[in-house]
């Protein structure tokens, strides 16, 4: 008898956030997905994926690509976030990086941010 299971595959997204997309895919209308364009800054994923992923509150997975310094959270960022740059990831509920952090996440960390985060902050590393 031949197996016909098809083997899960691991990969650079977590299994969390591909659950997402397909949440996020469900609900999305086809309007919306024909105009959403990249946000300024080269946040078009890459072929190998994004090096930093976050759900935004518009139920949309965002991705930023070698990204520095401090970045506004397209979307609201809220839920799932991976951290898959070289360097620390400060997540702010202020635009432009202002006030407390509300969370650190150290590279290559996969984790719930709540309730929501306005911008993130990329440590610079060599």
């Amino acid at each position: 008898m031949r197996d016909t299971r098809i083997p899960l595959r691991t990969g650079a997204v977590p299994a969390l956030l591909l659950a997402a997309a397909a949440v996020a895919a469900a609900t999305a209308t086809a309007t919306a997905t024909a105009t959403a364009a990249p946000a300024a800054g080269g946040t078009a994923p890459a072929a190998a994926g994004p090096d930093f992923q976050y759900v935004g509150q518009d139920d949309r997975v965002h991705g930023l690509t070698a990204p520095k310094g401090c970045v506004a959270a397209e979307g609201g960022g809220s839920r799932p976030v991976t951290n898959h740059t070289r360097g620390t990831a400060t997540f702010y509920r202020e635009p432009g990086c202002a006030g407390a952090p509300v969370e650190r996440l150290g590279p290559g960390t996969v984790t719930q941010v709540r309730p929501y985060f306005a911008s993130v902050r990329f440590s610079v590393t060599g």
